[in-house]
C-alpha cells in the first residue's frame, strides 16, 4: 500500500513538471502576447526605442490582434487614418496607402516613427509621449508638455492608459528579454 502511494505520488509530481511549463505558456499567452517579435527589434535598433515599451504600447492598443477601431484607426499599433497621412508626408511614404497599416511590418514601422516622434517632442519624457499617443498632443500640451508627470493628465481612461503601458513594458522586459533582444 505505502508503495503504491508512493508510486502514485512520484506520478503526480512527474504529471505536474511536465503540463505545468504548458500550462504557464498558456497563460502567459493570454494574459501577456507577443508577435511580431523579430519587427519589434528591428524598429526597436532603427528607432532607438525600448523593444519592451513597443511591444506594451501594441499589447495595450490591440493586444497584438490586426483591428480597426470604431474611431477608424488600424492594426496592432492602432494608427488613425490622419496620424498615418501625417508620417507617410513627414517620412516621404509616397507609395502609402491605408491599407497598409494592415501590415504588420508597416503598421509597426509608422506606430514606432511617430512613438519616436513624440519622445523627441517631449525631451524624452516617455509618459508625456505615451500620454500623446493616446490623447493627442494638444492634450498633452495642455496638461504640462515636456514636464508632464502621471498625476497631471486629466483624462481618467489617458492616464490608466499611460500607467498601463508603462507597467506593461516592465513585464514585458522580464518575460520576454530574449525574445526582445534585451
Amino acid at each position: 500500500m505505502l508503495a503504491a502511494l508512493i508510486v502514485l505520488g512520484g506520478a503526480a509530481v512527474a504529471l505536474v513538471m511536465v503540463v505545468r511549463p504548458v500550462v504557464d505558456d498558456a497563460l502567459k499567452e493570454i494574459t501577456l502576447p507577443l508577435r511580431h517579435e523579430d519587427v519589434i527589434r528591428q524598429q526597436a535598433r532603427d528607432k532607438d526605442l525600448d523593444p519592451a515599451l513597443i511591444a506594451a504600447v501594441i499589447y495595450r492598443e490591440s493586444k497584438f490582434r490586426d483591428v480597426t477601431s470604431d474611431a477608424g484607426a488600424k492594426g496592432l499599433m492602432q494608427i488613425l487614418p490622419d496620424t498615418a497621412k501625417f508620417i507617410a508626408f513627414k517620412t516621404g511614404g509616397t507609395q502609402f496607402e491605408l491599407r497598409d497599416l494592415g501590415t504588420p511590418q508597416i503598421n509597426i514601422s509608422y506606430g514606432t516613427w511617430y512613438l519616436r516622434y513624440l519622445i523627441d517632442r517631449y525631451d524624452g519624457n516617455t509618459t508625456a509621449a505615451i500620454a500623446a499617443y493616446n490623447a493627442g498632443h494638444q492634450n498633452v500640451d495642455r496638461w504640462g508638455g515636456k514636464d508632464l508627470r502621471l498625476s497631471d493628465i486629466q483624462f481618467p481612461e489617458t492616464a490608466d492608459y499611460t500607467r498601463d503601458v508603462l507597467e506593461k513594458r516592465d513585464e514585458y522586459a522580464k518575460e520576454y528579454s530574449s525574445e526582445l533582444g534585451l
